[in-house]
C-alpha cells in the first residue's frame, strides 16, 4: 500500500512537473488579422434569396461600432440587423428585413469594425458580396477626395453613384437613396466596387445624418461635373464644400434687451427686409444692422413704448408678418472695450468694440499720445455693423502710446454716452520681426489671392494679385507658415463655395506645402513653383 501511495505520488509530481516544462513562457505577438473561413451562404454566391447571412472567422471576433462603420451597397430601406453585439463570437449573423433588387450584386463592407478579440487586430475594410442574379458585378470607380478649401478634410466622406435612366433627376440626391456606395480606403483615397456597366452620377457627402441624402444645412457635398461612364479607366478627384443655403428667414425672433431684436436667417440676405408694421409713435426711430457671420439681422429701435411690435419681412416679392412680444424693461449701459491687449502687431490695426451701434464719435474728447506725451495723427472709420472704430496712424517700431476716450467721446443709438476708458499698448522693436518676399511660378491665371497661414491654422496676412510680381510679407512674427492661394474667377477678391444643382464647382484653391520659416530679424526670400 505504501509502495502504491509513493508511485501515485511521483506520477503526480511528474505530471505537475512536465505541465509546468510546456507551459508557454513568451513568444512573437500575434499580429494576425482574423481571417474568414466560410460564409453560408458561400462568398460571391449566386442567385442569393435568403433573409440571413452567416459568416464563419478563424479565431474569435468582437464588434466594434459596427452600426457606423457597416456600409451596404446598394443601400437597403430597413436597417439590416448584426449580431452578436456584445460577446466575442466566431460568427457573425447579418439579417435582412429588406427585400433585395433582382439581378443585383449586395456588398456589405464592415470598415473598421471586426477586430480579434485577444489583441485587438483590425480586419481592414472585409467585405462580404452576394447577387440575386446569375452573375457578380465586377466594375469599379477609384479616386481621391480633399476638401475644396481647407488643407485637412474633418471627416471621411460616403461615395455615391446614382445610375443615370430615364427617371433620373437632380433632386434624387434630396430624395432618394443611392444605387451604390463607395468604401474609403485612407486619408486621400476611395473606390466604389461591384458595379454593373452603365451611366452615373458621382457625388460625396459628409452624411452626418447617415441616410445616403443630401442635406445642405449640415452636410458637406462633392461631385464630378459630368455624368461618368462605366467601365472607364478614369480617375476622379471630388472637392467637398459646404453650399450655401437657400434663403430662409422663418426662425423665431429674439429679443436680447429693449430696443434691440435680432431675427435670426439662413442663406444669402440680399434684398432681405424687415419694417415695423405698427404704428409709429413721434420720435420713433430704427436701424438695421446684417452680421453675415453669424447669420442674423440686428434690428434697433427706440421711442416704442408697446408691450409688443409687429413687423413685416420682404425678400424680393415675398412677404411675412411676425409679431414679438417686449419684455425687456431697461436699455443696457453703453460698454466699449480695447480689442488689443498690450502689444499691438505693426500688421494690426487698432481697434474698439461697442455692445450698441455708435451714432456719434467726438474726437476732441479722445486723447491719443506716444511714450513723449506728443499727439498721435490718425483717422478713424466706424465698421459696417456701426459697433467698431479702426484707429489708423503711423506706427514705429518700440514705442508706447496711450488713448484715453472721455465721456462723451462715443454716443450710441439711444443716445447714451461712454465711461471714461484708458488704454495702453506698445510696438515691438524690428528685431522681433521678420520679413517673407515670394515670387510664385507657374501661376494658371490670373487674379490669384495669396494667404500666408501660421502654424496654428491662421490667417497672418494676404494679398492680391492680378499679375504675376514680388509678394512681400513685413513685419511678419516668427513663426512656420504655409502658403494658400485661391484662383478668383470671378474677381470678387474672396473664396467661392460651389452648388450642386448648378454644377458650379468651388474656386480652386492650392497649397505649398513645403513650410517657410519666419525668424526674428531675418528675411526669407523664396520662389515657389505651384502646379
Amino acid at each position: 500500500m505504501n509502495y502504491q501511495r509513493f508511485v501515485l505520488f511521483g506520477l503526480i509530481i511528474l505530471t505537475i512537473s512536465c505541465a509546468r516544462r510546456a507551459r508557454p513562457e513568451g513568444g512573437p505577438e500575434d499580429f494576425d488579422k482574423p481571417i474568414m473561413v466560410k460564409g453560408d451562404p458561400a462568398f460571391e454566391s449566386l442567385q442569393f434569396d435568403k433573409d440571413e447571412i452567416k459568416i464563419y472567422f478563424d479565431e474569435f471576433i468582437k464588434l466594434k461600432d459596427v452600426s457606423s462603420q457597416l456600409i451596404v451597397s446598394p443601400p437597403l430601406k430597413y436597417p439590416v440587423v448584426i449580431t452578436p453585439l456584445g460577446s466575442p463570437s466566431k460568427k457573425i449573423t447579418i439579417i435582412l428585413s429588406d427585400t433585395l433588387q433582382e439581378n443585383t450584386t449586395y456588398t456589405f463592407n464592415f470598415g473598421q469594425s471586426i477586430i480579434d478579440n485577444t489583441r485587438g487586430n483590425i480586419l481592414d475594410n472585409f467585405k462580404f458580396i452576394v447577387s440575386t442574379g446569375d452573375y457578380i458585378d465586377s466594375l469599379e470607380v477609384k479616386g481621391t477626395y480633399k476638401d475644396a478649401f481647407d488643407l485637412e478634410i474633418k471627416d471621411p466622406p460616403t461615395l455615391m453613384l446614382y445610375e443615370v435612366n430615364e427617371n433620373f433627376k437632380d433632386s434624387i440626391i434630396f430624395n432618394e437613396k443611392p444605387m451604390y456606395v463607395g468604401t474609403v480606403l485612407d486619408s486621400v483615397n476611395w473606390n466604389v466596387t461591384n458595379i454593373r456597366a452603365g451611366e452615373y452620377l458621382l457625388i460625396a457627402l459628409n452624411d452626418v445624418s447617415k441616410n445616403y441624402k443630401f442635406d445642405p444645412k449640415q452636410d458637406q457635398i462633392g461631385f464630378e461635373s459630368k455624368f461618368i461612364t462605366v467601365p472607364s479607366d478614369s480617375t476622379y478627384e471630388i472637392k467637398l464644400f459646404k453650399e450655401i443655403l437657400k434663403f430662409n428667414s422663418s426662425f423665431r425672433p429674439e429679443e436680447v434687451a429693449i430696443g434691440h431684436i435680432m431675427f435670426p436667417f439662413e442663406g444669402d440676405p440680399e434684398d432681405f427686409k424687415v419694417e415695423v408694421a405698427s404704428e409709429k409713435p413721434d420720435g420713433f426711430k430704427d436701424l438695421s444692422i446684417y452680421d453675415k457671420e453669424t447669420d442674423t439681422l440686428h434690428y434697433w429701435f427706440d421711442n416704442f413704448e408697446q408691450d409688443s411690435i409687429l413687423f413685416h419681412f420682404s425678400k424680393k416679392q415675398v412677404y411675412d408678418t411676425v409679431k414679438v412680444t417686449l419684455r425687456s424693461k431697461a436699455i443696457d449701459s453703453l460698454r466699449i472695450r480695447s480689442l488689443v491687449q498690450s502689444t499691438l502687431n505693426l500688421r494690426d490695426t487698432f481697434k474698439i468694440k461697442s455692445n450698441a451701434p455708435i451714432s456719434i464719435l467726438d474726437t476732441s474728447k479722445i486723447l491719443f499720445i506716444n511714450k513723449d506725451s506728443v499727439k498721435v495723427e490718425y483717422d478713424v472709420m466706424l465698421s459696417s455693423y456701426k459697433d467698431e472704430l479702426s484707429f489708423n496712424f503711423e506706427k514705429e517700431y518700440d514705442n508706447k502710446y496711450q488713448l484715453l476716450f472721455l465721456p462723451g467721446a462715443i454716443t450710441d443709438f439711444y443716445n447714451i454716452i461712454n465711461d471714461s476708458l484708458h488704454v495702453g499698448f506698445s510696438t515691438k522693436k524690428p528685431s522681433d520681426y521678420g520679413s517673407i518676399y515670394l515670387t510664385l511660378n507657374n501661376i494658371k491665371s490670373y487674379p490669384i489671392i495669396v494667404h500666408l497661414i501660421n502654424d496654428r491654422g491662421e490667417l497672418t496676412a494676404q494679398d492680391y494679385l492680378i499679375k504675376k510680381e514680388e509678394i512681400k510679407f513685413e513685419n511678419i512674427l516668427p513663426s512656420k507658415y504655409m502658403i494658400r492661394i485661391i484662383y478668383d474667377i470671378n474677381e470678387n477678391k474672396k473664396w467661392d463655395t460651389g452648388n450642386f444643382l448648378q454644377r458650379l464647382q468651388a474656386e480652386e484653391v492650392f497649397y505649398y506645402q513645403e513650410i517657410i520659416t519666419a525668424k526674428a530679424n531675418w528675411q526669407v526670400e523664396q520662389a515657389l513653383p505651384f502646379e
